[in-house]
C-alpha cells in the first residue's frame, strides 16, 4: 500500500490582528513519490502552507504528518531532516561563494568525507555549476541562483522536496533545466516534490495539482481532470493582418457576459467561454470565426475558480484623464544606436541598436544575466551610457539624464516603494516628487486609486501589502505624472493568472491612448502583446522584430526563445 508523503488534517493558521485566517481547515493526502503542484492566486496561502509542511510554522489548529509521523511533536527535528526546502529567495548567503554555500548546508546536514565530496560533484555537474564554485552567490544570475538554491536543498537526499515558487523571475531556459532536474530526482530517488508555482504550464507537468483559494483547498486532482472542467469552452480566434493581437484580446476580455478569459497565443487569441454561455448562440452571433481548442490546465483552473469567485470586469485606464501622445507617430520616441555599457572590463551590453515608436509596446527579453535590465536602466537614465547614442523622448540621455527622467514613468523589478509609508503617503510622496500639488494631485491620486482598486488599502503600510497590491501601487505611482513613456521591469513577475491579465489590460489601454511602453518579461506569452521584441544574451543582440518574425516556425514563443539562445551559444562554442 502506498504511503503518503504529507497528510494534512484540518490545518488552520491565522496571524494576530488579521480577521480572516490565512489557511482554513485544509485537509489533503499527498502520495509518496509524486510531483505535486501547489497553485493559487496571490494571498491564497501557498507560502504559509509550504512553511507549515517544512516544520517552520506550526498550525494553530489541525495536524501535519510526514510519512505517517506527526510533524509537530518530539520528532520535529528528525522529520525536518527528511525535507529539502527552497524558499522564494532561494535561502542563499549572497556574500559567500557557491562552494561556501554548499559547505554551510553540508555542515547543517552533517555530511562529511567522501559522501560529501561525491554529493558536491554529482549536484554541481547536474546543475552545471562546477565552473562557478568560486563565484559569490550574490553575483550569480537569477537562473544560477535558482540552481544553487535547488542544489543546497538536494544535498542530503531529501525524501520530500519543498519548492516555493522557484521560477519567479527566471527565464524559460532556466525553467526547463529546473524541471528536468526535478523529474530526474523524482524518478531516480523516489523523491516526493511539492512545488508552489504561478506558471500553469509548469503545474501541468506534475502528477497532481493542489489548488488553494482564499486559504481553503478548492481542488486536488490530476492536470487532465482539472482541464476537463473547461471541455468544449476553449476556442481559437484568428487575428487579421491589420489588427493587433492585444487589441483583439482586449475585446474578448471585456465581454464579461460570455468570456471568462482571453490570452494572446502564437498569432491568435485563445478564448475561454463561461460555463453558463450558450456557446452555439454566441458563436453564431460573432463576426469572427472561432475554432475549437483542447482545454488545458489553466482553462480548467479558471473555470473552477469562477464558480467560487465570480469574474468581474477588468478595470481600464480611461483616456479622458490620461496622457495623450505628444510625439510624431513617424519619428521614434526611443532611438538607441550601438549602445554599450561596461562595468570595468566586463561588457554588460555590447553595441545594441533599436528604435521604438509612439504607442508601441516594446519587449526586452533574454536569459538571466543577458543585459536586458542594464539596457533598460540606460534607457531610463539610471545608468550612464559607456558608448553609443541614446535618445529618449527627444532628449540626448547622455547629456540630459535628469530631464529625460522627468518624462518617464518607471516601475522597477524590486518595487521602489517606501514600506513604512501607507499607500496614501506613497502616492503623496511620489506626486510631490513629480511636481503635482494641491487639488491636481488629489484628483490624480483618487483616479488612480480607483482604477487600480487601492481605495480600501489607502491606510495600510506598503510593506504589509500582498505582492499583487504592491505591484498595483508601483504601477499606479509610475503613472502619476502622465508620463508619455512607461518603463516596466518584469511588472508581472510572481503574479497569478488573473493579475497578469489585469496588468496587460491596463497596458493595452495605455498603448491605445499613445503611451509608449518598454517592458522586460520572462513570461513568453506576454511577448505576444508587444509590437516588437529584442532578445539579448551575454550583452549581444540576437534578434529584433515582431513576435511573428521572432517565433518563425516554432510552435510557441518559449520554443522560439530557447532555440534562438541555444543557436547563438552553440555558434560561439
Amino acid at each position: 500500500m502506498q504511503q503518503n508523503s504529507v497528510t494534512l488534517k484540518n490545518v488552520s493558521r491565522w496571524e494576530k490582528g488579521v480577521k480572516e485566517p490565512i489557511l482554513k481547515n485544509v485537509s489533503a493526502e499527498l502520495p509518496e513519490g509524486r510531483l505535486i503542484a501547489l497553485v493559487g492566486a496571490d494571498g491564497a496561502g501557498k507560502t504559509t502552507l509550504m512553511r507549515i509542511v517544512a516544520g517552520l510554522l506550526a498550525p494553530q489548529e489541525g495536524d501535519v504528518a510526514l510519512f505517517g509521523e506527526s510533524l509537530y511533536g518530539p520528532d520535529l527535528y528528525r522529520l525536518q531532516n527528511l525535507c529539502g526546502y527552497m524558499p522564494q529567495q532561494f535561502g542563499l548567503y549572497t556574500d559567500l561563494s557557491v562552494f561556501e554555500n554548499l559547505s554551510l548546508y553540508a555542515d547543517l546536514f552533517g555530511l562529511e568525507g567522501e559522501v560529501r565530496a561525491e554529493r558536491f560533484e554529482q549536484l554541481l555537474k547536474m546543475t552545471d555549476l562546477t565552473r562557478f564554485q568560486e563565484r559569490l552567490a550574490g553575483k550569480l544570475s537569477g537562473g544560477m541562483k535558482q540552481k544553487l538554491g535547488l542544489t543546497c536543498a538536494l544535498l542530503n537526499h531529501p525524501k520530500l522536496l519543498l519548492l516555493d515558487e522557484p521560477s519567479v523571475g527566471v527565464d524559460p531556459l532556466s525553467r526547463r533545466d529546473l524541471w528536468s532536474i526535478l523529474k530526474e530526482n523524482v524518478k531516480q530517488e523516489s523523491m516526493s516534490v511539492l512545488v508552489a508555482t504561478t506558471y500553469m504550464d509548469e503545474a501541468a507537468l506534475c502528477d497532481e495539482v493542489l489548488i488553494l483559494e482564499n486559504g481553503e483547498l478548492m481542488l486536488m486532482d490530476t492536470p487532465a481532470n482539472i482541464a476537463h472542467y473547461a471541455h468544449g469552452l476553449c476556442f481559437r480566434a484568428e487575428v487579421n493582418e491589420d489588427e493587433k493581437v492585444r487589441d483583439v484580446q482586449a475585446e474578448f476580455l471585456d465581454d464579461v457576459d460570455h468570456v471568462l478569459d482571453a490570452v494572446p497565443e502564437a498569432g491568435y487569441v485563445r478564448v475561454l467561454l463561461r460555463t453558463d454561455c450558450d456557446v452555439d448562440a454566441y458563436l453564431s452571433g460573432l463576426d469572427r470565426e472561432l475554432k475549437p481548442l483542447q482545454a488545458r490546465l489553466e482553462d480548467g483552473y479558471l473555470t473552477k475558480r469562477w464558480e467560487n469567485q465570480p469574474k468581474k470586469s477588468y478595470s481600464v485606464i480611461h483616456g479622458s484623464d490620461d496622457q495623450k501622445t505628444q510625439f510624431n507617430d513617424k519619428e521614434p520616441v526611443v532611438r538607441a544606436k550601438d549602445l554599450v555599457r561596461k562595468f570595468g572590463d566586463f561588457v554588460a551590453v555590447d553595441e545594441t541598436s533599436f528604435e521604438v515608436y509612439p504607442g508601441e509596446i516594446f519587449g526586452l527579453l533574454g536569459p538571466n544575466g543577458a543585459g536586458k535590465t542594464t539596457t533598460f536602466k540606460m534607457l531610463c537614465g539610471l545608468l550612464t551610457v559607456s558608448a553609443g547614442d541614446l535618445e529618449v523622448a527627444g532628449l540626448d540621455v547622455r547629456k540630459q539624464r535628469e530631464k529625460t527622467r522627468e518624462r518617464l514613468g518607471y516601475m522597477s523589478q524590486k518595487f521602489a516603494l517606501y514600506g513604512d509609508l501607507s499607500v496614501k503617503q506613497n502616492f503623496e510622496f511620489f506626486a510631490n516628487a513629480y511636481g503635482l500639488h494641491g487639488q491636481q494631485a488629489r484628483d490624480r491620486i483618487a483616479m488612480l486609486a480607483e482604477e487600480f482598486e487601492l481605495e480600501d488599502s489607502m491606510d495600510r503600510s506598503a510593506r504589509e501589502l500582498p505582492g499583487g497590491l504592491k505591484q498595483r501601487l508601483a504601477m499606479a505611482v509610475a503613472l502619476l505624472h502622465h508620463p508619455p513613456i512607461l518603463f516596466l521591469d518584469e511588472p508581472t513577475s510572481g503574479a497569478d493568472v488573473p493579475t497578469r491579465r489585469q496588468f496587460w489590460r491596463w497596458m493595452t489601454a495605455l498603448s491605445q491612448m499613445g503611451t509608449t511602453i518598454i517592458v522586460t518579461t520572462h513570461f513568453m506569452e506576454e511577448a505576444q502583446y508587444c509590437d516588437n521584441l529584442l532578445i539579448q544574451d551575454a550583452g549581444k543582440s540576437l534578434i529584433l522584430g515582431s513576435p511573428e518574425y521572432v517565433r518563425a516556425d516554432s510552435a510557441t514563443m518559449d520554443e522560439a526563445f530557447i532555440r534562438i539562445v541555444n543557436e547563438s551559444r552553440n555558434a560561439k562554442e
